[in-house]
């Protein structure tokens, strides 16, 4: 995978086996959490690892600790997210989600963004020394966030704990369950459970240029990446929405969530609102049967084929009016930019 950004590739595999079992600091001894962030009389306190639920607060949902002064959650929500970020006393915010991090109020908050969007079906170990180094090195106390905060950021955060010595596996998926990460999603389970330990030097090989924004690819590449989704899910239909028997490495929830998700951005991109509003209307329309897709697999048991398949094919049906205004015209290939402070880095995207 190419961990610079490649924001809508949709099926990143998480092969995760770390070996080293060393320190961060001195041999056999972890590394140490942040201290405790200072709170506002004005806010309620952030949650604490004692606790066995997950807390909302002003802008914020879903937020669990996972560490002294690290927290998983949703997505800052406008002014007052960030206003409770900055009673806690948050320094950095880390956003796995795809969509465009809110920098104007972050750096209103005085608040510093890293962008390292993470797939659904987990991250390799090149994007994991790169969360881990960023929690590191990076200013504490850290919000690390996602969409909704279920789902990605628990497995991100939890993964961060063990690589780091705060949290033991057992514990850390447990937190994972306090979040509400759905155990559909096989493969966030799988970074946090193949995590170890990490010592200085390992964590080192990780890029200490974290970026604050990594920009997507342009309307034509998101939806060809968004038709290699369709594809995968067609083969998990075929196999009664289980996982099929010659394409093992596929898990049926975290491929609706992969498209219901790229669907989303690709709605709040300023390409599409230039779009004429029946392209819109249709897009809409996909986010909406995608995220009930990615609703039904998500349960155990998972829901009704009949039900799954009867929205399949309405997704197909909507999929085919939107390429036919937009898929067959393809520009000269772009790259993908990701931008740290001032600097623009711009890696040359892989092949779609």
């Amino acid at each position: 995978m190419n961990t610079n950004g490649r924001l809508w590739r949709g099926s990143w595999i998480a092969v995760l086996h770390t070996t080293v079992w060393a320190s961060t600091t001195t041999a056999g001894a972890p590394a140490t959490p942040p201290t405790t962030a200072p709170t506002s009389s004005a806010h309620a306190p952030p949650p604490t690892t004692a606790m066995s639920a997950p807390i909302d607060a002003p802008g914020l949902l879903n937020v669990v600790a996972y560490g002294p002064a690290v927290w998983s959650g949703s997505v800052p929500a406008g002014d007052a997210g960030f206003a409770t970020l900055k009673a806690w006393g948050v320094q950095t915010v880390i956003s796995v989600d795809g969509a465009t991090p809110d920098l104007t109020r972050a750096n209103a908050n005085s608040i510093r963004y890293v962008h390292l969007p993470i797939g659904y079906d987990g991250f390799d170990d090149a994007r994991k020394l790169q969360l881990v180094r960023a929690v590191r090195d990076l200013p504490q106390p850290i919000y690390i966030h996602c969409h909704h905060g279920k789902h990605r950021s628990a497995g991100a955060a939890a993964t961060i704990a063990v690589s780091l010595g705060w949290l033991t596996t057992e514990a850390a998926l447990a937190r994972m369950k306090i979040s509400g990460t759905a155990p559909n999603y096989t493969g966030l389970y799988a970074c946090t459970a193949s995590a170890s330990l990490l010592n200085a030097a390992t964590i080192d090989q990780a890029s200490a240029d974290f970026p604050s924004v990594t920009r997507p690819n342009g309307l034509v590449e998101a939806m060809l990446v968004i038709d290699d989704t369709n594809d995968r899910l067609v083969a998990i239909e075929r196999a009664g929405w289980k996982v099929p028997a010659d394409h093992t490495d596929l898990v049926p929830v975290a491929e609706a969530a992969a498209l219901a998700d790229h669907l989303r951005l690709l709605a709040a991109s300023p390409e599409i609102a230039a779009r004429p509003p029946s392209f819109r209307d249709l897009l809409a329309k996909s986010q909406s049967i995608a995220q009930r897709l990615e609703d039904q697999l998500s349960t155990v048991p998972s829901g009704d084929p009949a039900r799954l398949s009867a929205d399949m094919q309405a997704l197909q049906a909507t999929c085919t009016e939107c390429h036919a205004s937009a898929r067959n015209q393809r520009p000269a290939p772009r790259k993908v930019a990701a931008t740290s402070g001032s600097a623009v880095v711009r890696p040359q995207p892989s092949a779609p």
